[in-house]
């Protein structure tokens, strides 16, 4: 590889890294063409750019984006796909789904929201994620949730009962 394919390479996994939160390295070594070929249209019907690129790129592009990727560095070795994704989980379930019928690719790690996830043995953990479209559907369903019982209690039979008490206290009040 030539010394500007390499810097084209570092400017786009640079913007990649830059432009998202979420990814996953992985070693999908051992993996026949067209096992491999497989595994990469799974991840483009799931949206997800699965991206193979030298270590040392790799490395350069995340020192070049700055932050906290350290921990990252040590899983750069051996054989290395990168997966991009815009949902923290959708990866993992990817991963999960494609080593039904396959021992490969195996996860070094994943960067999720500034956490750094080491193994294969965290794949379970990813796939469980929730996207932040789901978090912000419970928490609204929350904090509905209180008011939605206090209005049904005033529409139910016990509405009478409350309002006799209200009654009461006013009456009392006075």
């Amino acid at each position: 590889m030539e010394k500007n394919q390499k810097n084209q390479e570092i400017a786009t996994l640079k913007e990649k890294f830059s432009n998202t939160t979420y990814f996953y390295i992985t070693d999908s070594s051992t993996l026949s063409v067209e096992k491999i070929n497989k595994f990469r249209r799974l991840c483009f019907n799931s949206g997800i750019e699965y991206r193979v690129s030298k270590n040392t790129l790799i490395r350069k592009a995340l020192e070049q984006v700055g932050g906290g990727y350290e921990e990252i560095y040590p899983l750069l070795n051996g054989p290395t796909g990168v997966m991009f994704s815009a949902d923290g989980a959708a990866p993992a379930k990817v991963l999960k789904e494609f080593r039904k019928t396959n021992d490969r690719p195996v996860l070094k790690g994943a960067y999720i929201d500034a956490s750094v996830f080491v193994g294969d043995t965290q794949i379970e953990v990813l796939a469980k994620l929730k996207s932040k479209k789901e978090l912000i559907g419970e928490i609204i369903g929350l904090l509905q949730s209180p008011a939605s019982n206090v209005i049904s209690a005033l529409q139910g039979s016990s509405a009478q009962k409350i309002a006799g008490l209200v009654k009461a206290l006013e009456d009392r009040a006075n």
